[in-house]
Order: C-alpha cells, then structure tokens, then sequence
C-alpha cells in the first residue's frame, strides 16, 4: 500500500540528513508482519531479490525493456554512476554509519548499500537519470509487531532525468510496486510458514 510522505519524514530516520538535496518520490508499506529482531531477514530478501526475474507478465517486459532502453542508450555504464558522474553518498556518512558495515552486497540490482542499522537500512544506485536512494524501515505495526516501509528517494539528472522519471511514474505506482509488494507477500509467507515447520 502507498503511504502518505509524512509517513516516511516525520520518522527520525537517519538517512534524512543524508538526502536533503533529493525529493521523496515513494513511500510504501510491506506486507512483511514480523518480530523486532526480524528485519535483517528483511534486508536479506531485498538484497538477494531480482526483480526481473522473480516477475511476471507486463511487470518483467517492463523491467527487461528498462535494461535493453539503458544498455541501448548508455544509462548505466560505469562513467554514468557512483564515483564517476555523481559521488556516493557514503561521503556524507558521519563516523558511526561510515565505520559500521553497510550490509549485505546485492546480487543483481545495481544498488550499493550504504548503511545498516537495527531498524532502518540504506542502499543507493546512480545512472544516465538519476541518483536514488532506496530506504527501508522497520516500524510498529500497532498491534504488538513490527512490518517493513519502503521509501524512494531521487535526484533526477537535468531535463532527461525528469523526463525519465515523469514518464515511469505511473507505470511504477500502478502496475511494478504493486506486484513487486505481493511477490514479496508471498515470499515473506513463505519463509514463515517454514520457519513455522521446522519449530515443529
């Protein structure tokens, strides 16, 4: 389910003061009810997750026509992203997010983790486009538990970055994070029905 902005900035999340130059694009409840102590199984699904792959129908001629547009056209070669066209943000880190470990590497988007914390976990991604950040948090659910919050952060490169992510915007909201919130669904259910199973 898409949330309100105030959802995301009136948490005190630390990736504020990292992305005060960038505008918040998202910001999205995850069906992944869970315990306090759970959201590193969080953050280890979304870092192991391909999205292209794990996709269906309409959603995956979205994302393999996305990488054959940025192959095609130069978006996300190495002189396009972090170190070349724009800097990380790890510089702006302060002493405590920079020397503690940024988290579980990806293994197929294209996104670099920044930090790590006990509730909330940063991970950025800088093409042709733009330069995003994906933020997830673990918040209260109201009843006694806890689900994950994604927000989307982005600073769009010039006149074709906000043209780019003008004309994705509907696509995004209405048909990718939709499905991409019931894969996860499904995936966090199943984890733990199985962890169910092996306590019994």
């Amino acid at each position: 389910m898409r949330l309100p902005d105030h959802e995301h900035t009136s948490r005190p999340w630390r990736v504020h003061a990292l992305t005060r130059d960038f505008r918040l694009e998202d910001v999205w409840a995850l069906p992944t009810p869970g315990r306090r102590e759970e959201f590193s199984l969080l953050v280890q699904g979304f870092a192991a997750g391909d999205p292209s792959q794990g996709s269906r129908g309409l959603v995956r001629v979205l994302w393999e026509l996305r990488w054959k547009l940025g192959k095609l056209l130069g978006w996300d070669g190495p002189d396009a992203g972090l170190g070349s066209r724009v800097p990380t943000l790890r510089d702006r880190l302060p002493p405590d997010l920079r020397d503690a470990a940024p988290g579980p590497a990806f293994d197929a988007l294209p996104f670099t983790p920044l930090y790590l914390l006990d509730d909330e976990w940063a991970a950025e991604v800088a093409n042709r486009t733009m330069h995003g950040v994906m933020h997830l948090g673990w918040v209260p659910d109201g009843s006694g538990g806890y689900r994950g919050q994604m927000a989307v952060l982005v600073k769009p490169n010039g006149l074709l970055g906000q043209a780019y992510m003008a004309a994705i915007r509907p696509f995004r909201r209405l048909i990718v994070y939709p499905a991409t919130l019931r894969r996860i669904e499904r995936e966090w259910q199943a984890r733990a029905e199985g962890l169910a199973a092996a306590r019994t």
